[in-house]
């Protein structure tokens, strides 16, 4: 819910598990959720860029251009899931949906570091991940926070 809220009263806790929850109520699909065996063990947040009211004002992710786009702004896989290749089959997932609710681009906000970083600060994803993806660099605000986008065609499934 970080990215979906503005002003004080943006962290964890029983007041965003509501807000998500008026969301899901009101038919909004906040991400999704990518389960083995049953249970759930990956999650990336998605949507229209207008759902998230923080990106307006961050000086790292602030609009490129006026066009239509869709934002991808967290992954989260669990610890013991880690390393099998779920962010990349999330972000496919992430893809084929937003492309499914009639998006053209689909946008970025990854960490670009030379080396490894630790999970819980790469909630964004990895540039590399989004090169092999298809994703383009269209902006870079900060040396290791590039803007990337990846233009869709209406019905071809992501690869």
């Amino acid at each position: 819910m970080y990215y979906r809220k503005t002003g004080a009263g943006t962290g964890a806790g029983a007041a965003n598990q509501q807000a998500m929850k008026a969301l899901v109520n009101k038919g909004t699909v906040p991400g999704l959720i990518g389960y083995e065996d049953g249970v759930p063990v990956a999650w990336v947040s998605l949507g229209p860029r207008e759902d998230y009211a923080k990106l307006q004002r961050s000086p790292v992710m602030k609009p490129v251009d006026d066009r239509p786009v869709w934002s991808i702004v967290c992954f989260f896989v669990v610890p013991g899931a880690r390393g099998r290749g779920l962010s990349d089959r999330m972000l496919r997932a992430a893809v084929d949906y937003a492309r499914s609710r009639g998006a053209r681009l689909v946008e970025a906000y990854p960490v670009d570091k030379p080396v490894r970083s630790h999970p819980d600060f790469m909630f964004f994803g990895a540039k590399s991940m989004y090169d092999h993806a298809g994703f383009r660099e269209v902006a870079r605000r900060r040396p290791n926070r590039p803007v990337v986008r990846r233009t869709l065609r209406p019905g071809s499934a992501a690869q």
